[in-house]
């Protein structure tokens, strides 16, 4: 089922450890017991040995982190788009910078994603690839400019002409794309800053999962909204 609801906060699990098999079960259900405490929507990005068990023990939408642009066959090693849903992903990151792809595959996952109702959530990294991705109709389009992805420093605030920018270049493509703002956000006054520059939610990882105490500082993420 399609992600529909903002704001939006998704957790991308990386492949830390601090979010791997039993912590990643632990980390799914901090991000779902704070979703029906404060009413915002989560959904988390574990990796795909992960997505089945996480998607029987929480409620919260399970992404893929990642889907590989090919059919049914013989392609040893990559993510196919039916295995993931049969796993009980909702939806996938794609393009993510950790993780680059060509365009027309970007659109190939889109389209696939697309076909069986599954949320596609491509990561770009400045104005030009945001708007680009907006031509190929992903359900949302998350800017992360690759300097600051677990720098610490707040896209929002680091470089907030890039986040207005993409908005608007998306906007004027396809108003249907919803714009997430991710790379350093981890804070309160981050997830603030990032939705009064247009943005309806947020991307993020280290912030949340290195933190001692990952249920507070999502709670301390969301407080200000």
């Amino acid at each position: 089922m399609k992600i529909t609801q903002t704001p939006l906060v998704i957790l991308n699990f990386k492949t830390y450890l601090e979010s791997t098999g039993e912590k990643a079960l632990q980390l799914a259900r901090a991000s779902q017991q704070v979703a029906q405490e404060t009413g915002v929507n989560m959904a988390v990005a574990p990796q795909g040995a992960d997505l089945w068990r996480l998607s029987q023990e929480v409620e919260i939408p399970i992404l893929a982190q990642h889907m590989d642009p090919v059919d049914a066959g013989g392609h040893t090693g990559s993510m196919l788009t039916e295995c993931a849903k049969e796993a009980g992903a909702s939806g996938t990151l794609i393009n993510h910078s950790e993780q680059r792809m060509e365009l027309a595959d970007i659109d190939t996952v889109i389209r696939k994603t697309t076909a069986v109702n599954m949320t596609s959530v491509v990561c770009t990294n400045n104005v030009e690839t945001s708007a680009a991705a907006a031509a190929l109709k992903p359900d949302f389009v998350a800017i992360e400019p690759p300097e600051l992805i677990g720098s610490g420093i707040p896209v929002s605030q680091a470089e907030p002409e890039i986040v207005e920018g993409s908005v608007a270049a998306i906007k004027d493509i396809n108003p249907n794309v919803r714009v997430l703002c991710g790379a350093g956000i981890s804070t309160g006054d981050d997830m603030k800053a990032a939705l009064e520059l247009g943005s309806e939610g947020v991307l993020l990882a280290s912030g949340i999962i290195l933190a001692s105490d990952p249920k507070q500082a999502l709670l301390d993420l969301v407080s200000k909204i």
